[in-house]
């Protein structure tokens, strides 16, 4: 493989962003990417796909490089040098390379691998963090699982088609896919391609939504006509889920503290031709307030670390802190005990959350059971999806009822 200038380049400034200035990887990989209108997929591919891995790989590359944050430019380019080295990328004899010590990197590499928080690449305190909560073992596997790239999986839209018929028209579109046995509305893709640029996509016949995903909407056990809150709506891809499985019938209202992501919302609906969906941006407590007992079903996909998707956005780990995790925790316990009040005697509530660890979990849901707001619910079921385990995200939820 050749190098190329631009790309390499593009890589850097890229990766400059989002290590010196926190920005988060997927928005500005995107900004980039718009940068140049003649790059085709190849080269948008190569640059995607190697900030990815850097961003990915950064605790382990830095330490091979002897370099700490923050990254001046030639620093940035040592780490560029260790991933081509790794992946067995002649060097070219550019002035940017001068001085990196490639000679050395394999071994470094070697030597590194042997310690679980180089070789999968995280912060101490998040590695400890992960021993306490899964056990050494499970905490292992599922690490190594969430440094992996993950699947594209696609959630087919029973509003406009059923997932056999999509399944023909992207193969028409040069998109080859597969079902999944137990996720009747998914379909994975052989091999990466840019969904969205395909007419199926602009005719809303799909949304791409991770498999483990797609099972938070089903555990709601919705019906049509029913009055369904997803409570932390964010951009929509569950409510749109739900709108699918009422077949249009019925009210979900898609609350959110973030009007931008309503407004996404929204967009996304009107492609699917979901019209039962009513959003609503909580600027203040009355907004839940007035919702209060008026739900059949309440959905709580409540705000994480986001430790499950960690193979979509491998810049999380970095943005961490323990910090952020104790006020999530904090956060998802207010909106279990708040959100919750507003579904009916007899109505049903899933809380959810894109994470692996039981402290934003089941214990989570344990503690609200104990509490005044939590004695009229009992749980009925509960999944703790692991992707080591899964080949998918790592998601939980919890089915409760209310009395």
């Amino acid at each position: 493989m050749r190098l190329h200038r631009n790309l390499v380049f593009a890589v850097i400034d890229t990766l400059h962003l989002i290590f010196n200035d926190n920005k988060y990887a997927d928005k500005e990989i995107s900004k980039t990417l718009k940068r140049d209108k003649r790059w085709g997929s190849r080269d948008r591919g190569f640059i995607a796909e190697t900030t990815y891995d850097i961003v990915r790989w950064q605790r382990l590359y830095a330490e091979i490089a002897e370099v700490k944050l923050p990254y001046s430019r030639p620093n940035l380019f040592r780490l560029f040098t260790v991933w081509a080295t790794l992946k067995g990328i002649e060097i070219p004899d550019w002035p940017q390379f001068e001085d990196t010590p490639t000679r050395r990197i394999k071994g470094k590499f070697d030597e590194l691998s042997k310690i679980r928080k180089y070789r999968e690449s995280v912060p101490d305190w998040l590695d400890e963090l992960g021993v306490k909560e899964l056990g050494e073992k499970k905490w292992t596997k599922e690490l190594n699982a969430l440094n992996s790239q993950a699947p594209v999986v696609l959630r087919v839209n029973t509003l406009k088609t059923s997932p056999k018929k999509a399944q023909f028209q992207l193969d028409d579109e040069g998109i080859s896919t597969k079902l999944i046995p137990k996720y009747p509305l998914a379909l994975e893709l052989y091999e990466r391609k840019d969904v969205f640029k395909t007419k199926s996509f602009k005719d809303g016949l799909f949304e791409v939504q991770d498999a483990s995903s797609q099972k938070i909407a089903e555990a709601l056990d919705v019906k049509p006509g029913m009055r369904v809150i997803d409570a932390c709506a964010g951009a929509g891809g569950k409510s749109l889920h739900l709108a699918a499985l009422m077949e249009n019938k019925g009210q979900i209202i898609a609350l959110d503290i973030y009007a931008n992501k309503l407004k996404e919302l929204k967009r996304r609906a009107k492609r699917a031709g979901a019209h039962n969906i009513d959003t609503r941006h909580i600027e203040n407590s009355k907004v839940v307030k007035k919702l209060y007992n008026s739900a059949d079903r309440v959905l709580i996909d409540a705000p994480c670390t986001g430790l499950g998707v960690l193979r979509r956005n491998p810049d999380a780990k970095w943005k961490l802190s323990p910090e952020f995790i104790a006020r999530i925790r904090k956060e998802q316990q207010n909106i279990l005990k708040q959100y919750s009040k507003m579904l009916k005697s007899g109505g049903k509530l899933v809380y959810a959350t894109c994470s692996i660890f039981p402290s934003e979990n089941q214990l989570q849901v344990q503690e609200f059971l104990n509490s005044v707001e939590g004695e009229t619910f009992s749980l009925t079921n509960e999944e703790k999806i692991l992707a080591h385990t899964s080949g998918y995200d790592g998601f939980y939820f919890a089915t409760l009822q209310k009395q």
